[in-house]
């Protein structure tokens, strides 16, 4: 019987011993040794080669005897015992190592500095060629040699354009806005609208029987830019635009009997329920071009279906400044008082501004709103508190959109949106409002409309615009030789709430019928003192730029700016408060030499586009953006809109990131406004 099956194991092998380990070890040859070695290899070959071909020539001269006598000799020399072959140093291959590594670097080096060397020496050549070319021609007239030397100095001025190109693009990218101007919950869903909101309003036959000629010749003489898809045809007629008689005599005793270049384009648009971008200089009745809409909307709602108690509101205007809201307030009663005295439905209006009692507004909304003018704070609280709901608006208007984003209220605007339950017609408008701001805009708007009368920032032409050089100690004394050139009303601007106070007291004691207003004033005294100069009861109102956006004071008839702004888009703002509609006025500034270069550039280039005087001083101020201008093809700074400067050297674009870095760490996240939620 056979025994069981003996178990096999695996041995393990034998571990080599360090002497073997030594003898195995094949050294790290580099590439370009190994290269060498084998062009040796090859050289020896044909060295043997050569070697074998003269043997064989020799023994063919050779006698029997000695060649047996050659061929016993080289086999006594193969049977020689081999010589052995040293063991390999590993210190001397570490340090063998180290060297080839050493030499890597240093090559790579050496090319670095060869390619600046080619550098250096590409544009010695160049200057070279220049000083060869002037010594060639130095008996030949400049004239002669001047295109030659153009081309040169154009060669050269491209590179620095090209960078110049590249750094813009770069800064601008940094910049934008990569955040749409939604709200949180649209964000979060991807909800995305296609299509514009349908109105019941369509232009008259006639219009749109017109051929698009037609259209273009009026776009073309009032100076209207118009971009977007099928934008509405211009109306030149309020009667056109199928307001009721009641509307019509409104417009007729506030002494407006034809539209402006922007209401001849925007009304048509905001009424077809386009969603629109309106830019145009201040004075020229941007107000009514989404107020009379906005009020036409609400009355076909109210008659269709009337709204009932905590109902509304159908359409929300927000404004950066509680004066402002007020005047607009104001505008939209005088037009629904009309309507209401003609058997029209009664329209009811809230105010929600700052330094006045929510009572007030929460009294019209539990009646049922109809339209709702607000600032952002005073609406966030209000939308926080429930007191009003966003849930049928259908209408929204941003007036002075860029100044709102300017001073920090876009987590607000944000905020507001994601109030909304659906789609709403979204208007914007601004006397100025830079590339960067429309584009950031466009993201909330459906198939925009841009409506643009002149430039985006320019000053109104009917105003006469004076610089003077004053020092700041004589300053103060210098405004009653201001206040001589024409009769009252006159507004005096200040940076400062001081200055303002300083300014008014000393007016007072000169005998000046004059008020003050700035934001530390509480709102009664604000909304007295304007209502005050609006009536002519105060020839003089002295105030910071509060009342520097969207006010109209009609009869005014000189501005006076105590110091320049810090940036020239609120000297725009502050100008614009005289030659309104079709008025003139005159607007004096005081400067020195604290006032930064790059704004006074840009008040220059603001001087030379209105037409205006330059004085001497402000002349001969240059900058390098004015040399840069013409090779980039676009005109000053693509985030502020200044002429005299570039988006590199923008003081407003530099106060904003210090602003930001200064606020790092600052940030309530657990506050009730710091989210959208």
């Amino acid at each position: 019987m056979p025994g069981p099956p003996s178990k096999r194991y695996r041995r393990s092998p034998t571990p080599k011993s360090e002497s073997d380990i030594e003898d195995d070890y094949t050294p790290y040859v580099s590439v370009k040794d190994r290269r060498k070695q084998q062009l040796i290899k090859l050289g020896r070959l044909q060295e043997v080669k050569n070697s074998d071909s003269e043997k064989e020539k020799k023994l063919s001269g050779l006698s029997s005897d000695e060649e047996t006598n050659l061929w016993e000799a080289n086999k006594e020399e193969k049977e020689k015992p081999p010589v052995e072959k040293p063991k390999p140093n590993l210190a001397k291959i570490g340090q063998l190592l180290q060297a080839t590594t050493a030499s890597n670097e240093k090559h790579d080096k050496e090319k670095v500095l060869r390619m600046e060397e080619e550098e250096v020496k590409r544009r010695e050549d160049a200057l070279r060629r220049e000083e060869e070319f002037l010594e060639k021609n130095k008996n030949i007239s400049l004239l002669e040699q001047h295109k030659e030397l153009q081309q040169m100095a154009e060669g050269r001025k491209e590179t620095m354009i090209e960078k110049q190109r590249k750094e813009e693009e770069r800064i601008l990218a940094e910049v934008a806005e990569n955040t749409a101007l939604k709200g949180v919950s649209e964000l979060a869903r991807g909800v995305e609208y296609t299509e514009p909101i349908k109105t019941s309003w369509r232009p008259p036959r006639l219009i749109t029987s017109m051929p698009e000629k037609r259209h273009q010749r009026v776009w073309k003489k009032y100076h209207i830019d118009v971009e977007g898809l099928e934008p509405p045809p211009p109306i030149k007629m309020f009667k056109d635009m199928k307001y009721p008689k009641p509307i019509m005599e409104g417009l007729k005793s506030k002494g407006i009997k034809k539209p402006s270049p922007i209401q001849m384009q925007g009304m048509p648009t905001v009424l077809s329920g386009r969603d629109l971008i309106g830019i145009a200089y201040t004075g020229s009745g941007k107000t009514l071009v989404y107020v009379l809409p906005l009020i036409m909307f609400c009355l076909e709602q109210e008659a269709r279906l009337p709204f009932q108690r905590d109902e509304g509101p159908y359409g929300l205007i927000i404004v950066p400044s509680r004066e402002l809201a007020k005047q607009i307030h104001e505008n939209i009663e005088h037009f629904t008082k009309e309507l209401k005295r003609h058997g029209f439905p009664s329209l009811r209006t809230c105010l929600a501004i700052g330094g006045v009692p929510t009572s007030e507004a929460s009294e019209i909304i539990r009646s049922g709103a109809h339209m709702m003018v607000a600032t952002p704070g005073r609406l966030m609280d209000m939308l926080n508190k429930k007191i009003c709901t966003l849930n049928v608006c259908r209408y929204l208007c941003l007036d002075e959109a860029d100044r709102m984003i300017d001073m920090g209220f876009e987590d607000d605007v944000r905020t507001i949106f994601s109030y909304f339950s659906g789609q709403r017609q979204t208007l914007l408008f601004s006397a100025t409002m830079p590339k960067k701001i429309q584009n950031f805009a466009r993201s909330a708007l459906v198939k925009p409309i841009l409506v643009n009368v002149g430039r985006a920032g320019a000053a109104s032409m009917n105003i006469i615009q004076e610089v003077e050089f004053v020092q700041p100690e004589a300053k103060i004394v210098h405004i009653l030789e201001c206040l001589k050139k024409t009769s009252p009303p006159v507004l005096i601007f200040a940076e400062r709430k001081q200055d303002v106070d300083i300014i008014h007291e000393y007016l007072l004691l000169k005998g000046c019928g004059a008020v003050g207003v700035h934001g530390g004033k509480d709102m009664e005294e604000r909304i007295r003192s304007v209502a005050d100069f609006k009536a002519g009861k105060k020839d003089i109102l002295v105030a910071t730029d509060v009342a520097s956006k969207g006010l109209d004071f009609p009869d005014i008839k000189h501005v006076i700016n105590y110091d320049m702004p810090e940036d020239i888009e609120n000297y725009v703002h502050r100008i614009g408060r005289t030659g309104r509609g079709t008025n003139t006025g005159t607007a004096t500034t005081m400067v020195n030499s604290k006032v930064d270069e790059a704004v006074l550039a840009d008040l220059k280039h603001l001087l030379i586009e209105a037409k205006q005087k330059v004085p001497p001083f402000l002349a001969s101020i240059v900058t390098e953006a004015d040399q840069l201008n013409e090779g980039l093809g676009s005109v000053g700074c693509s985030y502020c809109g200044g002429l005299g400067h570039r988006i590199t050297a923008c003081p407003k674009l530099e106060a904003v990131q210090n602003k930001k870095a200064g606020e790092v760490g600052k940030k309530d996240y657990l506050a009730s406004n710091a989210a959208d939620y």
